[in-house]
C-alpha cells in the first residue's frame, strides 16, 4: 500500500503548468512538515517535501493555498528520473496529492469564500448537522 498523510506549512505559493499532450493543469508546491521530536538542546528540524496536484485538485490549491498557510495532503509517493539536455540523469521523489485539506481557520481579512476543510466542499444550504455543532476552543475537545 503506498499511502501519504502530511500536514505542514506551504514554503511557496503552488506554481501551475501545463502539460504538452494534453494541457492538463498541475500545480507544484513544498510543504515544510516539522519532524515529530526535537533534540534536547537542538531547534526543531523539518522536512520539505515537493507536492504535485493534478486537474482540479491542483486548480483548487493553486487557488486557495498560500504561502505559510497550514495544509494538510493525502496521497501517494511517486519516483521517477529524467535525463536532461546534457545527458545527466536527475531523481525525483515527490507526493501526488488525492485530497488536500485547510489545516488552521481563516486569517483575519481573508475573504476567499465559505469553503469547509476538504477540497472544494461547500457547506449546503440544507446540511444544518454541521451548522449545529461548532467548538470554540481547542480547550472543549474531549481528547
Amino acid at each position: 500500500m503506498n499511502k501519504v498523510i502530511l500536514m505542514g506549512r506551504l514554503t511557496r505559493d503552488p506554481e501551475v503548468r501545463y502539460t504538452q499532450t494534453s494541457n492538463t493543469l498541475v500545480a507544484s508546491f513544498s510543504l515544510a512538515v516539522n519532524r515529530r521530536f526535537v533534540r534536547q538542546g537542538e531547534e526543531r528540524q523539518a522536512d520539505f517535501i515537493n507536492i504535485v496536484a493534478w486537474g482540479k485538485l491542483g486548480e483548487f490549491c493553486s487557488k486557495y493555498y498560500k504561502k505559510g498557510q497550514q495544509v494538510a495532503i493525502t496521497g501517494r509517493i511517486q519516483t521517477r528520473t529524467w535525463d536532461d539536455e546534457q545527458g545527466q540523469k536527475h531523481y525525483v521523489t515527490e507526493v501526488v496529492a488525492e485530497e488536500a485539506y485547510f489545516a488552521e481557520g481563516r486569517r483575519d481579512g481573508d475573504s476567499s469564500g465559505n469553503f469547509d476543510a476538504t477540497f472544494g466542499a461547500m457547506p449546503t444550504a440544507g446540511n444544518s448537522a454541521a451548522s449545529d455543532f461548532e467548538i470554540s476552543s481547542g480547550d472543549d475537545l474531549p481528547f
